[in-house]
């Protein structure tokens, strides 16, 4: 176990690695660069060539990468073409705010959704499951600013309950976006748990059809304790992944949702780096996001495998 479980974060590090080089080469590729971009109309001559000298844009993309690389293995993504500010100071409060939101709607998202998708598989074709599905089915199709644009007209509008959109600065304490930021984790919730609870419906409705359970079943086990004991724990092994992908969505700053609520997290920073043509701040929120989906992913395979021991046999064969 302890050897596979090497072989996966080397594999994850190597990916995030190729994802750095990627990411470099797309930004290299882009007309322009930092000092075009900050300069505008002043981007001649010996301003300009001042402005790469200081940013050290001069120098061959093999030491420039390689200095970059250097630098975010210890946690500095350089200078923004905006302002000349730390990269890891404007991204650190991003990062936080984004942790908050993600934070908010996964306490309520994960264990509602959990509770639905068992109760609709338990209960499958039932009058409960076909609302728990229909509902399901609306918040996957219905576009994220649409069913913010609903919440902002009832909640902030007609009903004056929370703010519409949040005006709080991105340094400010944590308690201070409450409650600009519950809209917001509405969205996204509603959102997740449609994903998740269909992927737990589907599992629950496949685990008691299995020969176990028939068997505990005529054996006279209570049926909650089948469920609980027996059903639930291997229904949600292949929910697992899809709750990964789901945390590392969050992470990674949903940009439409930032963007309509004016949230100050990871995603709507990305929508003004590209507004401003901030290579540099793009760059390093994209190998944010890139290193969270292969973080989380890797989690849930490692929580996959750990729990399921049939996964750790097949994978120990495979390799």
């Amino acid at each position: 176990m302890t050897s596979l479980l090497l072989r996966r974060l080397a594999l994850g590090l190597v990916t995030i690695w190729i994802v750095s080089v990627i990411i470099f080469l797309g930004v290299e590729a882009l007309p322009g660069d930092a000092c075009t971009a900050v300069l505008e109309r002043d981007a001649q001559g010996e301003v300009l060539a001042k402005c790469r000298d200081d940013l050290g844009l001069n120098a061959p993309a093999l030491t420039r990468y390689a200095d970059w690389a250097v630098g975010v293995l210890h946690g500095d993504f350089g200078m923004s073409a905006n302002g000349l500010q730390s990269i890891s100071e404007l991204v650190g409060y991003r990062v936080r705010n984004s942790l908050l939101l993600a934070a908010g709607a996964l306490s309520v998202g994960i264990p509602l959704a959990i509770f639905l998708g068992t109760v609709a598989g338990l209960w499958r074709d039932k009058p409960i499951d076909l609302l728990f599905s229909t509902g399901a089915i609306f918040a996957m199709t219905i576009p994220d600013f649409v069913s913010a644009t609903i919440l902002i007209l009832i909640f902030a509008i007609w009903l004056g309950w929370v703010p519409a959109i949040v005006i709080t600065p991105a340094d400010a304490p944590p308690l201070d976006f409450f409650p600009e930021f519950v809209l917001a984790a509405v969205v996204l919730t509603l959102v997740m748990i449609a994903h998740i609870m269909r992927m737990v419906r589907s599992s629950v409705i496949e685990v008691m059809a299995t020969d176990y359970v028939q068997m505990a079943t005529l054996k006279g086990v209570p049926y909650w304790r089948i469920v609980l004991t027996h059903a639930l724990p291997n229904a949600l092994l292949p929910a697992i992944n899809v709750i990964a992908l789901t945390i590392a969505w969050l992470l990674g700053g949903v940009v439409v949702v930032e963007v309509v609520f004016n949230y100050p997290g990871l995603g709507r920073m990305l929508v003004d780096a590209v507004s401003d043509r901030d290579l540099p701040v793009i760059q390093a929120i994209t190998l944010i996001v890139a290193a969270t989906y292969v973080g989380v992913n890797l989690v849930a395979d490692i929580l996959a495998m750990m729990l399921n021991p049939r996964l750790r046999t097949h994978q120990t064969r495979r390799q």
